[in-house]
This record gives C-alpha cells, sequence and structure tokens, in this order.
C-alpha cells in the first residue's frame, strides 16, 4: 500500500504538478528544454527499477497489416485536418511552409528525433512500465497515458492542443499496446506532427511560432 501511495505520489508530480507549474509560471521555463533532462532522470529510472533494455528503443516487428492500418489513418487525419483549416481557419492554411520554408523542412527533422522520440519514450515506454503497479488493466493505463500526454500540452494555453493531444494519447498509447514499439510510434508521431504544422496548425503546439 506504501508503494502504491508513493507511486501515485510520483506519477502526480511529474505528469500533472510540473505542467501546472509551468502553466501557471509562463517565466519558469521553456516545455522543450525539459525533454532531455526529464529523459535522462526516466532512462535512470527504467534500468534501476524495471527489466528494460536498451534495444527496446529499436524494436520494430510491424506486420505489413499495421503499417497498411495506420498509414490509411494518416491520411484521413490529413484529409480532416486540410479540410478544417481549409474551412475554418483559411488564414493559417500552410503557414508554418509559406513564411518560413527553411524552419519547417528543419523541423521535418528534427521535431520527430528531438521531440516526438522522447515523447513516446516518456508517455509510453516509462509511463506502462513504471506505473503499471497503480493502472494494472489495459485501460487504466490507456487513459492515464492518454490524459496526462494531453495535459501536459496545458503549457500551450490553448484547449484546441489539449484536445487533439489526448485523441492522440489514446490513439499512440493504444498503438503501443498493440505492437510494444516505441519506435513505430515515434515514427508515427513525427508525421502526425510533421503534417499538423505543415497544413497549419503548428500555432497549437509551438510557442511563438515563426510564421
Amino acid at each position: 500500500m506504501r508503494q502504491k501511495i508513493f507511486r501515485w505520489l510520483e506519477f502526480s508530480i511529474l505528469f500533472f504538478a510540473i505542467p501546472l507549474w509551468i502553466y501557471i509560471d509562463k517565466d519558469f521555463i521553456h516545455p522543450s528544454i525539459l525533454i532531455l533532462p526529464v529523459l535522462v532522470f526516466i532512462f535512470v529510472i527504467l534500468r534501476r527499477t524495471t527489466d528494460f533494455t536498451w534495444k527496446e528503443l529499436l524494436f520494430w516487428n510491424i506486420s505489413k497489416n499495421t503499417l497498411v492500418k495506420n498509414g490509411l489513418i494518416l491520411i484521413f487525419c490529413t484529409l480532416l485536418t486540410l479540410g478544417y483549416v481549409f474551412i475554418f481557419e483559411p488564414g493559417n492554411l500552410f503557414n508554418l511552409p509559406r513564411a518560413n520554408p527553411w524552419i519547417y523542412v528543419a523541423m521535418c527533422f528534427f521535431y520527430p528525433v528531438f521531440s516526438a522520440f522522447g515523447q513516446e519514450v516518456i508517455y509510453r515506454t516509462f509511463l506502462f512500465r513504471r506505473y503499471e503497479l497503480i493502472f494494472p488493466r489495459a485501460w487504466q493505463v490507456l487513459m492515464a497515458s492518454g490524459i496526462s500526454f494531453s495535459f501536459m500540452h496545458i503549457v500551450y494555453y490553448d484547449p484546441v492542443s489539449m484536445i487533439l493531444t489526448f485523441i492522440g494519447g489514446l490513439y499512440f498509447a493504444r498503438l503501443y499496446q498493440l505492437t510494444r514499439s516505441v519506435l513505430f510510434c515515434s515514427v508515427m508521431h513525427g508525421l502526425f506532427g510533421i503534417m499538423f504544422f505543415g497544413i497549419g496548425m503548428g500555432q497549437y503546439f509551438w510557442l511563438d511560432m515563426p510564421v
């Protein structure tokens, strides 16, 4: 019981108290700066408290059917996003590629590696392994991953980012449950990010985006 209490406390601090602190104090720290130190802390915890191995980060073993199905999901979401921006936010259509094409190109390379991958390790690999004690059922850890992933985006001060990342968090968490491949989840996360930033919704996920 004591271990569960401490695990709940740790989970609450890491995934809710820290984002809330950043939200309240805008001058505290830029959210993206936290990813690297948090990853270092998480890898230390994973190595010391679980049977985590580094080769898990490169595990793939994704079937053709899984690739096709998730590819179709990405295409559907791309068309949906394109339609939404075209109808409701036409001024933002392709805003980042139009305003700063080279920054967008650079983001296409750096975002999947330095942001999406780190987030997937934190909200999937770490959360699933570290907190199985307090989320023993599949649906519980799925909801914990989706809710905490969404809440982290409170630092962008817009409900749209939280709604989209709650849906995305559930999707990536379920994908991780089915494949156990953080690499595949990171690739999908990266592609979705590139799509959102390219079509014109990046302002919901990037403070002071240069457009």
